[in-house]
């Protein structure tokens, strides 16, 4: 294998997981809802074996050209980097903070004597509307704008008239030296928007600090091997640069998937992997079915034009880190099974069925380049795929 290109189609669950009751998402099946949107139609990932995966919708006509399966993660959370974690190799047991009644004092109260600025809202919010219900007053206070969600993460929204982007981003970053231990939360999020009221909107000028994997990731045991390991999108801000040795950041899911293949046509040998947040962020958090499943379709037909380009050792896996049902009431994350993709011409067409573990992919991937896979969490699937010679 030279390369893998993996694909992070951010919150494209395919059905709640077995323990979704638990969080609050018994139910909850983004693919389905979205499926059921007039016109949908994904026709390249169906030929690569989307619905003759377990409990999806939809025919299953023809011989998928690809390797075929659903993830369940075992990790205790449903959010971007315990998702992401997993996918290559940590199990977190123990999930990260949430906040539902907002930050505590201590850390609202360190932030500000770090910034030297006031903090509004302090109450898990959707962006927009905060925006809406404070900018105003951060225009004229020039407080700073925090809320949170039903996610482990703290998020800044400030006008970038007011708070231009890199000092949005040192406050961040002064949050992140603030948000650990007990506080640790995942991700601190720069949230910058322009405009004026009440017609505010966010910039594609977002950030994310994340906490440190809290172990070795398929990333780092690719990396010491002299692997390119290139992180497209978020992914570099997901796993705080660690493990990488190169990041590309993107403006939505159409630049990631352009930079992604300017990298298909770049000379290298390991890991190209991409997050596609779009899907996340401006459809499943904002409940618009219509709009996720015109984003799906968007990228199905990038995809049929990607796929023929393909090398002869080339790999193409896609697959999600957690679902976010945009026909729930909620705005948050749901608890759902992941797909699992793969398609290559050394790629054996085959049902993987359920695997136990996000991490089956990392331990994978590390497989098929010939590395030791026991390093991490998950069971590797290679032997399952790979085309006798």
């Amino acid at each position: 294998m030279k390369r893998v290109f993996l694909i992070v189609l951010d919150s494209f669950g395919i059905g709640h997981a077995p323990d979704a009751d638990r969080f609050g998402d018994a139910g909850s099946d983004t693919l389905r809802a979205v499926y059921q949107s007039e016109g949908f139609s994904v026709p390249n990932m169906e030929k690569l074996g989307l619905y003759h995966i377990e409990e999806t919708p939809g025919e299953k006509t023809g011989v998928p050209l690809g390797a075929y399966g659903r993830l369940t993660e075992q990790s205790r959370g449903k959010d971007t980097t315990i998702g992401h974690w997993e996918l290559m190799g940590i199990y977190s047991d123990e999930p990260l903070p949430v906040y539902p009644e907002g930050f505590p004092e201590e850390v609202l109260t360190a932030f500000s004597a770090a910034t030297g600025r006031g903090v509004l809202c302090n109450r898990p919010y959707s962006g927009t509307q905060v925006i809406y219900d404070y900018g105003r007053e951060h225009q004229k206070t020039g407080d700073l704008i925090v809320y949170t969600s039903a996610d482990s993460v703290f998020q800044i929204a400030a006008h970038e008239e007011l708070v231009p982007p890199e000092t949005l981003y040192r406050y961040c970053r002064d949050a992140r030296a603030i948000l650990t231990g007990k506080h640790g939360v995942g991700r601190v999020i720069a949230r910058p928007f322009v405009g004026e009221w009440p017609n505010f909107t966010r910039t594609a000028n977002r950030h994310d600090f994340s906490l440190l994997p809290p172990g070795k990731t398929a990333l780092d045991l690719l990396k010491e091997a002299g692997l390119d390991v290139i992180g497209v999108g978020k992914i570099g801000d997901i796993f705080a640069g660690q493990g990488l040795t190169e990041s590309i950041p993107t403006r939505g899911n159409n630049d990631g998937m352009e930079k992604t293949v300017q990298l298909l046509e770049k000379d290298f040998h390991g890991l190209c992997f991409v997050n596609l947040v779009d899907f996340d962020s401006s459809y499943g958090h904002r409940n618009d079915v219509k709009g996720y499943a015109d984003a799906l379709m968007a990228f199905d037909h990038w995809l049929g034009d990607f796929l023929p380009k393909l090398g002869e050792e080339d790999l193409l896996i896609l697959t999600a880190d957690h679902g976010c049902d945009p026909s729930t009431e909620s705005t948050d994350h749901s608890r759902e099974r992941v797909p699992l993709l793969l398609y290559g011409k050394g790629i054996c067409p085959t049902d993987l069925g359920t695997r136990n573990s996000f991490a089956d992919l990392g331990s994978t991937v590390l497989s098929l380049f010939g590395l030791d896979d026991s390093k991490i969490f998950g069971e590797s699937f290679a032997h399952l795929i790979k085309k006798e010679e």
